[in-house]
């Protein structure tokens, strides 16, 4: 899997975010986009992943030979961000299983196991409304390592984690994304250290 980023820009109103940033994203390497807080790390991340439109430029994605067209992107990629929301009326095993039914878990897993990975096994009966903050990062964090795509992209992963929580999204990139592509966007080397090349944004105002 490849992503490739030409001329791209995004602006809001009359202010860019970013501009003219040309880069290649390949499988089996991890990259890092950084800069500070309100830099437009997350806007270049989402823009990655297609989520919003460039204002200037274009993304590819291509398998291998194959081209793919941005609204199938999707299919490719999977997402974790502190802002994206749970469906908190579900307990833990129903949200696995919903999401299952939309992106598959990587062969080797299933509800059971992840939710042991996690080491929620004493929550597993609550509904997620429930949890606290630290719990919904993990599945956040989850639903995006755990799935079967060759694109995992996270944003602020370690947001709302302790010690130990930090200490299991470590293990989770180690054990899990091996072989994969990975774009981290953060503002602390702790979440990114395993990455091999860093993206500075503020490179591209």
């Amino acid at each position: 899997m490849k992503i490739t980023l030409i001329d791209a820009g995004k602006r809001f109103n009359r202010d860019w975010i970013f501009r003219h940033l040309s880069f290649e994203f390949k499988t089996g390497r991890s990259y890092a986009i950084t800069g500070s807080n309100g830099s437009g790390k997350s806007t270049l991340l989402q823009a990655i992943a297609g989520a919003i439109d460039l204002s200037e430029g274009t993304v590819k994605y291509e398998n291998g030979d194959a081209g793919i067209s941005p609204e199938r992107a999707y299919q490719y990629i999977s997402f974790a961000a502190p802002y994206l929301e749970l469906i908190e009326e579900m307990n833990l095993p129903e949200f696995l299983n919903f999401h299952a039914g939309f992106k598959p878990f990587l062969p080797s897993l299933n509800t059971a196991t992840i939710i042991s990975l996690l080491g929620l096994q004493g929550a597993d009966h609550k509904q997620i409304r429930n949890f606290s903050s630290g719990m919904k990062q993990r599945v956040k964090l989850a639903q995006s390592i755990f799935s079967d795509t060759p694109v995992v992209l996270l944003d602020e992963p370690c947001t709302n984690l302790d010690a130990d929580g930090i200490a299991l999204y470590k293990k989770l990139i180690g054990d899990y994304c091996t072989g994969r592509l990975v774009i981290v966007s953060s503002n602390d080397r702790q979440e990114y250290d395993f990455c091999e090349e860093a993206i500075p944004i503020m490179d591209y105002k």
